[in-house]
Formats: structure tokens, sequence, C-alpha cells
């Protein structure tokens, strides 16, 4: 069962023993609990979107194909509340973390969230595995337009310039597979790991839900930062740090004093 670190003595215990490992290759994986502190809601946990009464089922393919206006509906709003958002100390100490690092150390940064602050943040090799909010592509998989940045809630789909099918936002709904480059990134990143930090995702979304299980299997050792216990513990967790992403990161991953 994993050690459970709670304190700021514990923390920087901790802190202290990572600084002393020459990583070659680590591999960060955030969820949406690092973005709460700059304002945008979970998905699952309490106030989360996807617990809304209003929302009778979460956004997937079949869905989307059905009604895709029904998907803009969801997600136009939140493009207002991602603009206006700003990265919090958990953003900023993870493109610190990753600027400090020796340029022997490969560091490949996952994220489940769709809200760009990563790179706002200052991160370099962000992978985005469920896309990114403020992109708009073609709901036609053959459709030659590139996707695009795009801020407009659009109420209703607007229609491809080229084939004249709805757009959608470019996000990886449920039911859909994570974008081939993406997943390819994760799995080589996965393969080389040597040391795996999840951070503020809920574990329970596949396939990111099993990449500690890939990272374990490489011989990574394996960190969790969460603000409530993982139910059921993952086995494949060796620590597990409790506390709110903001507060937590740039204790634990703050340059020596």
């Amino acid at each position: 069962m994993a050690a459970t670190l709670t304190s700021d003595v514990e923390i920087h215990e901790l802190r202290a023993q990572l600084q002393a490992t020459a990583w070659r290759h680590i591999v960060v994986l955030t969820g949406a609990g690092i973005s709460v502190a700059s304002g945008l809601p979970t998905y699952r946990g309490p106030g989360g979107l996807w617990t809304r009464p209003d929302i009778e089922e979460v956004p997937d393919a079949a869905m989307l194909a059905r009604d895709p206006a029904r998907i803009w509906t969801l997600f136009g709003p939140l493009r207002g509340s991602i603009l206006t958002a700003a990265p919090n100390p958990a953003h900023l100490a993870l493109a610190d973390w990753e600027a400090r690092s020796p340029e022997t150390t490969s560091f490949t940064l996952l994220t489940q969230n769709v809200d760009g602050l990563h790179g706002r943040a200052g991160s370099r090799n962000i992978v985005e595995l469920h896309g990114a909010l403020l992109r708009t592509r073609c709901c036609n998989p053959a459709c030659t337009l590139s996707p695009f940045e795009d801020t407009a809630e659009h109420p209703a789909p607007p229609l491809c310039t080229v084939c004249g099918q709805p757009l959608r936002p470019d996000i990886t709904l449920f039911d859909e597979p994570l974008p081939v480059d993406a997943e390819w990134a994760a799995k080589k990143a996965l393969r080389e790991c040597e040391l795996f930090l999840a951070i503020g995702t809920s574990g329970t979304v596949a396939p990111a839900s099993n990449f500690v299980r890939g990272a374990k299997y490489a011989g990574a050792r394996t960190l969790l930062v969460n603000l409530t216990p993982m139910q059921p513990r993952h086995p494949d967790f060796d620590i597990e740090v409790l506390g709110r992403a903001e507060r937590v990161l740039p204790l634990l991953l703050g340059a020596a004093s």
C-alpha cells in the first residue's frame, strides 16, 4: 500500500530525496484537479461538471453524432472561463521544474486537461491527451481542414468551409480514441520512465488511468498528488501526497534552499 504524506516536513523530506537522484526520464500526468485553483471545475468531484443536475449524460461520440449542438452547449461556455483563467502556482511549479531539469533529462508532461494552462505557464514538452478546447476542427475525419485556434462559444455548430460538415471542439470525448500522436508520445515516455508523478486526477478514465501501471512496469518510482485519497488505492503508486496541488507542488518541486 502506498505511503501517505500530509505534513510539510514529510513533503520537504520527499523533495530532498527526489533532488538527490539524477533522473533521466521524468513523466508527469495532470488532471482537472490541478486547475481548480485557477477557477476551473473538475469533472467528477464535488461540484464537477458531470455531477450537475442539468447534465443527464456525459458527452461522448454518440452524442456528437446525434446532436453536435449539444456538444457546443456543454463546452462552448467553458471557453470563456478558460480565457479568463490564469496558471496557478501548481502549473508554474511544474514549468519551473522542467526549466531547471538538466539537458540530459527528458521531461514529458501528459495532461488530460483541455485548458491550455500548462503552455501558458511555460511548460514546453506537453502532450495534450484530450486535445484543446480553444481549438476547433471538423467532425468529418476525412476532411482536410486543419484544427485552428478558436475562442468563440458557438451556440450552434458552425459549418466547415471545406466540406460543409459541422465543426466541433478539438477535444477527445468519451468513447473516442486518443489522438494518435498523443498516444504514441505517451507510450514512448512511459517505456523509459524513471519518475512518474500524477497530479489532480481521478484515476478512473482510461487509458490515462493505466499510465502508472506502465511506469511501474518500466521500474519507475511513482507518486500521486491529490486532494483526497484515491479510492480504491492504486497498488502501483509508491507514495500518495495529500493536499491542494497549488500548495503541495511548490513545496515538493521547489529549488533547494
